[in-house]
């Protein structure tokens, strides 16, 4: 489906399924998540919206699902963060170095960085694949 053709909640998830986005940070027709945003009818109007502890703040108002829908797609597209799938978090520079090479033999577009995970004497390498990249790496997911 093309882009430019999404006018449903359902089309705008159909669309991010097909092209790899991640769905753990935004709630489109219906799944739930911790923390990201989300669109939802409520009454007659869509609401865009942004959750976090359990708390919602709506950003944005529509009055028809369109509109909502169009807004919601270009917020999502240009979340740099939003097409990066989580594929494990590595302690070992040994161990980043075998997974970044295995990502660039099977030709996979990849984006890393680090973090301190206990503290700043314990730095962790978190290592993301782009998009569809995750449907050729499911056996290097860390679990």
């Amino acid at each position: 489906m093309n882009e430019t053709e999404i006018k449903t909640e359902l089309e705008l998830e159909q669309w991010l399924k097909e092209n790899c986005y991640s769905m753990n940070n935004y709630s489109i027709n219906g799944n739930t998540i911790y923390e990201g945003c989300g669109l939802e009818k409520n009454g007659g109007l869509y609401q865009w919206f942004y959750t976090e502890r359990g708390e919602k703040r709506v950003l944005e108002y529509f009055a028809n699902e369109k509109e909502a829908v169009q807004y919601a797609l270009e917020k999502i597209k240009s979340d740099k963060h939003s097409i990066r799938n989580y594929i494990g978090m590595f302690k070992s520079e040994n161990e980043v170095e075998k997974i970044k090479s295995e990502l660039e033999k099977r030709n996979v577009e990849f984006w890393t960085d680090k973090i301190p995970y206990n503290g700043i004497n314990d730095i962790r390498t978190r290592v993301f694949v782009i998009g569809c990249g995750i449907k050729k790496v499911q056996d290097l997911i860390r679990k």
